[in-house]
């Protein structure tokens, strides 16, 4: 599912840790974010959801100064539960893969 939605993060000195790379708390979050959004707005009214479980695998850095943005893919809306994941990209490299499952408020 493709989103018109785009969120991204100028890595600032106050977002790294000592070595000038993006905390991965700061990943998640932005990634948690980029994917709740998208989710929630593809649908009419918007979908009320909670993050039930996110996982991510960090491949590469996002250094200070990087502009760090989600490529989000929505993979499953269920009755109770969406599936989705996300690639955080500094230009065409990938920093982390993240995916998340959320649950859906009842109706």
């Amino acid at each position: 599912m493709k989103s018109s939605f785009v969120i991204g993060l100028r890595i600032a000195t106050k977002h790294a840790n000592a070595r000038g790379s993006a905390h991965g708390g700061l990943l998640l979050t932005l990634a948690d974010i980029a994917l709740g959004y998208t989710a929630s707005a593809s649908s009419d009214p918007p979908l009320a959801l909670t993050t039930i479980n996110i996982a991510a695998d960090f491949v590469g850095p996002a250094q200070v100064g990087d502009w760090l943005e989600p490529q989000v893919d929505i993979q499953k809306i269920g009755r109770r539960l969406v599936f989705a994941s996300a690639y955080l990209m500094v230009g065409a490299e990938r920093t982390a893969r993240v995916s998340v499952i959320f649950a859906r408020a009842p109706m």
